[in-house]
């Protein structure tokens, strides 16, 4: 069988997994936001932290809520690794750097899991355990509640509430990430992944000599970090490492962990807002471009010219061995379309044209399918912009679920497809600009640039993985890429609650012969290309500087 044979039977196989979960995962989930009813674990959450998971919020309250949460656990997670080195299970790694402190604080809070850290290497089992695995629960969790309350703004009218931040966080918690994970992480153990609390220990090379490794509860981390979009990596290798991803049906399986949720997301938006066909359309939309880049990425990658390429199949360089061209393939493209960051291979080490699908993909705004939570909502805000040019090009007031998209829908709209690029571009600038980061770059040229476009782009989007060749650990990029990452996640979560509340105060607007429909064909290839332009006009200056550059040159 050849590599791009099996390549499509890998990926018909993904689609096909995802098929089978797409349905009773969305309806569940459903369920879940629309249920009056809390368990009695709920409840001793609930009464710990003095909340009252009834009591109906604004969305002012809402995203205070969300503001309170995250600040109190960037402190928690600071405080935890500056005082690793009087923790228990610390394996003898002393505190971390302040600004190491802050920079993975801000990363795993903001569902981004950008690391500058060597994980086996600095990270006792407390922190590894009590600390990232945690936020990646919890910020899961919150970019869950955020897509919810946004969904609520189209199934509610003449109210401006949009349920409970606690209640939805603890739900999405404990009735969704906490049961798929104890189920995967048994899967990954069964694949070979490792769970255990041992200490250093001195393990013998094929060529001789030794080297030192130290165990962890990789595969309960593991399964979250995937599940939650999260991304990171108990070790510094990443799903390369074979105590992290041992097999090719692991390295499948994990990359269905990563599209399950955002993908199945869009059958619980369409089940709250009582059509399901407005979810297909959602979903029809991420599938097209997902499949696109996929294929994009694979082609790539297979037809690379060059003798030494020609000899092994592809560019096979910086790719394991294990997975192949396909499986490294389809695994990029899964953690840059989403928010997720975990890698099996080296991008930086792809084509020119390769390493450019991998950062176009998270410029889109990580929707296709997006992360967990932060996709949906992010594709909804486009759907908002693609109806309102629908709208322009006719001359009528643009409606989307019965909602009118009025000055203020559209310009909080705009301001949250704004606030990445711009984050993005001035950090770049400003980084290329001075001397100091600049000399953090291996490489010169297109692809030294592209090192720092893709570690700001991964910050701010919340995507975490990084171009190989880039010292990020210094005071710059931990403390700008920190700023990014927290700025990237939160300052959109401000629009879209606010554009929430405004469409949940609005009274429906009945469909007439003139409303546009958006649950067919038509308004998904509409949407397509309202994506596609605006990144390109937002992008395509720094992405020629870049990827597109060094491609046109190999």
């Amino acid at each position: 069988m050849s590599p791009v044979t099996a390549g499509v039977l890998q990926l018909l196989a993904l689609i096909a997994a995802l098929a089978l979960a797409y349905r009773p995962l969305g309806d569940y989930m459903a369920r879940v936001y629309s249920s009056k009813k809390h368990y009695k674990p709920e409840k001793w959450i609930y009464k710990a932290i003095g909340a009252n998971p009834d009591a109906e919020m604004r969305w002012p309250a809402y995203l205070r809520g969300i503001l309170a949460f995250s600040a109190v656990s960037v402190l928690f997670l600071y405080g935890l690794q500056r005082a690793q080195g009087v923790l228990p299970g610390s394996l003898g790694f002393v505190a971390i750097d302040p600004d190491q402190a802050f920079n993975t604080a801000a990363s795993f809070v903001a569902n981004t899991n950008w690391q500058s850290y060597y994980g086996e290497q600095a990270m006792g089992h407390v922190v590894q355990t009590g600390g990232l695995a945690v936020q990646n629960f919890l910020s899961a969790a919150v970019g869950m509640a955020v897509a919810v309350a946004l969904v609520r703004g189209f199934a509610r009218s003449r109210t401006g509430e949009l349920g409970n931040f606690w209640s939805d966080l603890v739900r999405g918690t404990v009735r969704i990430l906490l049961p798929i994970s104890v189920i995967g992480a048994v899967v990954l153990v069964a694949c070979g992944v490792i769970q255990n609390f041992s200490g250093i220990h001195e393990v013998g090379q094929f060529t001789g000599g030794s080297q030192q490794w130290n165990g962890g509860a990789v595969a309960s981390q593991e399964v979250i970090k995937e599940l939650g979009t999260n991304g990171g990596g108990y070790f510094n290798a990443n799903s390369a490492h074979p105590f992290e991803n041992p097999t090719p049906f692991s390295n499948l399986f994990e990359i269905f962990l990563i599209l399950l949720i955002p993908f199945t997301m869009t059958r619980t938006f369409g089940r709250m807002v009582g059509n399901l066909r407005q979810g297909y359309a959602i979903l029809a939309t991420m599938g097209i471009i997902w499949i696109a880049f996929t294929g994009l990425m694979m082609w790539t990658e297979f037809a690379h010219h060059g003798p030494a390429l020609d000899a092994a199949g592809g560019a096979m360089e910086g790719k394991e061995t294990r997975f192949g061209i396909a499986g490294s393939s389809v695994f990029a493209v899964a953690t840059t379309l989403t928010s997720t960051g975990a890698v099996n291979s080296f991008h930086s080490s792809y084509t020119g044209f390769g390493g450019g699908i991998t950062m176009l993909g998270m410029q889109l705004g990580e929707i296709a399918p997006g992360g967990v939570g932060s996709g949906l909502y992010g594709m909804l805000i486009m759907a908002i912009i693609a109806v309102f040019i629908a709208g322009l090009m006719v001359g009528r007031t643009p409606e989307y679920l019965g909602k009118k998209i009025g000055t203020r829908e559209i310009k909080l709209a705009a301001c949250y497809i704004l606030i990445t690029p711009a984050l993005v571009l001035c950090f770049t600038a400003a980084a290329m600009a001075l001397p100091t980061p600049g000399n953090s770059m291996t490489n010169s040229g297109a692809h030294g640039f592209s090192e720092i476009l893709y570690a700001y782009t991964s910050g701010a989007n919340n995507n975490g993985s990084a171009f190989a060749g880039l010292n990020a650990d210094t005071q710059w990029f931990n403390s700008t890429i920190g700023i990014a990452m927290l700025l990237g996640r939160f300052l959109p979560m401000v629009f879209v609650l606010a554009l929430a509340g405004s469409l949940a105060e609005q009274k429906p607007v009945p469909e007439t012969a003139g409303t546009l429909r958006t649950d067919k064909p038509l308004y998904a290839g509409l949407l397509v290309g309202t994506i596609l332009i605006i990144t390109g006009l937002t992008y395509f200056p720094a992405l020629a500087l870049g990827p597109l550059a060094e491609g046109l040159a190999s």
